[in-house]
């Protein structure tokens, strides 16, 4: 009986650090940002974090469902003039950065990106806004919207429909007061607006009690 009780510790023990060992390894890999579309390509199941900012991307449309796991996907400053549709199929993204590109209008199906959390749309010159609400509003669970350096002046009264945003990002665009539409964001927390031309006197916490943080 000791020597069954014996191997069975040791079984368990052995068991418990073929866990650990795993969970070592699925962080590192999560941790990993892979560069380089070809590197990336070669596992695409392994890829979690892929980071093509800066490059002429020229991906497949039939490669893109092969990054099952992907979680983190940066396409900023690539000259984009069209989102590729099939980014949609990337079912487990959670942050996506179109930052600087050339575009004026997302892709009509990124609602399908039912676990994105946030978004950058920062210093997208092009982009039209108020036609890409209801595109931005059908996103479950966004809840971080970055729209910095985009020369806003005004939101559309649209805004409204992004009813789980937590996070709002107007850093250095043009305002030159707090946006009254950001009173409809049911769920926001915080909204950063430094670098705009906002009044000082506006800035006095007695006229902004908005019910949340906001960051000049």
């Amino acid at each position: 009986m000791k020597n069954l009780a014996l191997t069975l510790t040791f079984a368990i023990l052995f068991y418990c650090q073929l866990i650990i060992a795993q969970k070592s390894t699925d962080s590192i890999q999560l941790r990993k940002e892979y560069t380089n579309i070809k590197d990336a390509l070669k596992n695409p199941e392994e890829v979690y974090r892929l980071n093509l900012s800066n490059q002429n991307v020229n991906i497949k449309s039939d490669d893109w469902i092969k990054f099952t796991n992907l979680e983190y996907l940066n396409l900023s400053n690539d000259h984009l003039k069209i989102i590729p549709n099939e980014i949609s199929l990337l079912k487990n993204l959670k942050v996506l950065d179109l930052s600087g590109n050339d575009f004026s209008m997302l892709p009509t199906n990124l609602w399908k990106l039912s676990n994105l959390e946030e978004l950058y749309l920062n210093n997208d010159r092009n982009l039209k806004l108020d036609k890409n609400i209801y595109v931005l509003g059908k996103l479950p669970k966004l809840k971080e919207l970055h729209l910095e350096d985009d020369d806003l002046k005004i939101l559309p009264s649209e805004i409204k429909e992004l009813k789980h945003l937590e996070s709002l990002y107007l850093n250095r665009n043009k305002f030159e007061n707090i946006p009254l539409q950001i009173r409809s964001l049911e769920h926001l927390q915080y909204l950063d607006l430094e670098g705009n031309k906002i009044k000082p006197q506006i800035m006095a916490p007695e006229n902004y009690n908005f019910g949340f943080k906001i960051h000049f």
